[in-house]
């Protein structure tokens, strides 16, 4: 009885990593069918980005699809920085250990948004693909 009283919490967890594995394929399956719209998009536990013509989308990923979209043109932005833990890093040098990083978006109202990545590698992918379009957008309005 004492062996089986020992084989009881393991089984309890168990089933608690069995329950975020199938609560986390949900969310990337919700995630693949919000995507379609898109022409570009990413997944992380953080957040969902999709990206359509100068708009860009994102928002929280749940199991019945991404929660608290917040959505922006590309001409509102005046510029893009990287975030690290918090810091302001350049993307030329970022860090090695990152345990969050972010996007921030800098409008040309000085407002700020700021998109969370978990992969400071992916993040600088979004940087730099961002900072071009935004100049191809610049460069054909003049």
């Amino acid at each position: 009885m004492e062996r089986g009283l020992l084989w009881l919490p393991l089984l309890a967890v168990f089933i608690g990593l069995a329950w975020a594995g199938w609560n986390e394929y949900q969310k990337v399956e919700a995630y693949k069918v919000w995507a379609q719209q898109f022409e570009r998009a990413k997944y992380d536990i953080f957040a969902v980005l999709g990206q359509s013509g100068t708009l860009l989308t994102w928002g929280t990923p749940t199991r019945k699809g991404p929660i608290a979209l917040k959505t922006l043109s590309l001409p509102e932005v005046s510029q893009i920085t990287l975030k690290a833990d918090g810091q302001t890093v350049d993307p030329e040098n970022p860090p090695e250990k990152v345990r969050r990083s972010a996007l921030v978006l800098i409008l040309r109202d000085d407002n700020s948004q700021e998109i969370p990545f978990t992969e400071i590698s992916l993040a600088i992918q979004w940087l730099n693909y961002l900072r071009r379009e935004i100049q191809a957008l610049q460069s054909a309005s003049n």
